[in-house]
C-alpha cells in the first residue's frame, strides 16, 4: 500500500503530508497535488471548501473524535461543513469583483 493510503502519507492534522502528496502523483501520472491554502482568497482554496463543504458524511465519528474530512477542513481554514461552504461563498464573490 503507498504512502498516501497509510499513516505515513496522512497530516495528523488533515489532508496529506508532501510524503503522501508525491506517492500520489507517483501513482497517477499527470496529476499535481498542492499543500492546503489555509489563508487568503486564493481560488483553489474555494473551490476545495465548496467541495468538501458539500461531502457526505459525519464530521465526527461516534466516539467525538474528529474524521479526516473535518481534519481537512480544518487544513484548510474552516471549522465545520457549514463553514466551509460559507468561507467559499465568501471568497467567490470576492474574486467576481
Amino acid at each position: 500500500m503507498s504512502a498516501w493510503q497509510r499513516k505515513a502519507g496522512k497530516n495528523p492534522k488533515g489532508g496529506l503530508n508532501e510524503k503522501g502528496r508525491r506517492s500520489y502523483e507517483r501513482e497517477n501520472p499527470g496529476s499535481n497535488l498542492k499543500a492546503p491554502v489555509k489563508k487568503g482568497d486564493n481560488p483553489r482554496r474555494a473551490s476545495f471548501l465548496a467541495r468538501m463543504g458539500s461531502m457526505k458524511g459525519p464530521e465526527r465519528d461516534s466516539k467525538g473524535r474528529p474524521t479526516r474530512l473535518l481534519l481537512s477542513l480544518r487544513a484548510w481554514g474552516a471549522s465545520s461543513k457549514a463553514d466551509a461552504k460559507r468561507k467559499a461563498a465568501a471568497i467567490s464573490k470576492r474574486n467576481k469583483k
